[in-house]
């Protein structure tokens, strides 16, 4: 589904806090849309709230922040449901709240693995169920927030690839089921971005998952919200920012045994460089 302007669109950002979601949330302001924006940290909230008003078009444009943890359902069907009374139903659902914390397979608890699923895979799940009693009614879209290690194992990523290979599943089986409601549902796959949650990836990451990181570059917050805002703009299913990682998804689909061999590749060099 295209969404020909943003103006006066209701959009609801989970994980809007920080990061991509935030740099979304300022974008979209500045293309006159209402941003009501959720995550846990309530002080990050009042100062992104604060930063989104200062970009909107006009001042009626609304802005408004509610602290929830999205791996309660309960809360979030209180938030979604107490939103839409007081300012109406989401045309745009944007998922980006998420973590990583990369490390060896045999160093990740369970209790890591189980708190990974809740909230990246879990979260999602919660928003969309929460949020579709009311956008069914007039239609609209929903973005969640995958990776490019949604499509490729990563070395190191164990957990967080089993919660974003998940996500991109649990959206193409949603996007076959919404058509009847005219929700179209786009999927972003975001390489390394300077975030946040980003610097905290980066303390636990084994030495092999460093050199394949480096390999891809990095790109700025700012960058993937654009891209994010012109996928959605365009009904684009797939919305993929940077050529590298638009490159490897290609790659991965067509010549997986290549994929495969660069990385085997680097990680072997990385492992005899550690002895």
């Amino acid at each position: 589904m295209k969404i020909l302007s943003f103006e006066g669109k209701n959009i609801y950002i989970f994980g809007g806090s920080s990061g991509i979601g935030l740099a979304a949330g300022l974008q979209l302001a500045g293309l006159g849309a209402n941003l009501f924006i959720h995550a846990r940290n309530k002080a990050g909230l009042q100062a992104a709230a604060t930063q989104i008003k200062q970009q909107r078009r006009v001042n009626t444009q609304r802005v408004a922040w509610m602290s929830v943890d999205i791996a309660d359902h309960l809360e979030v069907n209180k938030a979604i449901n107490t939103s839409v009374e007081t300012y109406g139903p989401p045309d745009i659902l944007i998922n980006c709240a998420g973590r990583a914390y990369p490390d060896h397979f045999e160093f990740i608890t369970h209790e890591q693995f189980e708190e990974t699923m809740k909230i990246n895979l879990f979260g999602i799940w919660n928003t969309i169920a929460a949020a579709l009693p009311h956008m069914k009614k007039k239609g609209g879209v929903i973005v969640n927030t995958s990776s490019v290690v949604g499509y490729i194992g990563v070395f190191g990523y164990t957990d967080y690839a089993a919660s974003k290979f998940g996500i991109l599943g649990l959206s193409e089986a949603l996007r076959s089921e919404f058509k009847r409601y005219n929700i179209g549902v786009s999927i972003l796959c975001p390489p390394d971005t300077r975030t946040p949650g980003f610097e905290v990836e980066n303390q636990t990451k084994p030495e092999e998952t460093k050199a394949i990181s480096e390999s891809g570059g990095i790109l700025e917050s700012e960058q993937v919200a654009r891209q994010l805002i012109k996928g959605i703009a365009r009904g684009k299913k797939m919305i993929i920012p940077g050529f590298d990682a638009k490159l490897s998804y290609y790659l991965k689909r067509w010549c997986p045994g290549l994929v495969e061999f660069v990385m085997d590749r680097t990680i072997l060099k990385t492992q005899n460089r550690m002895k």
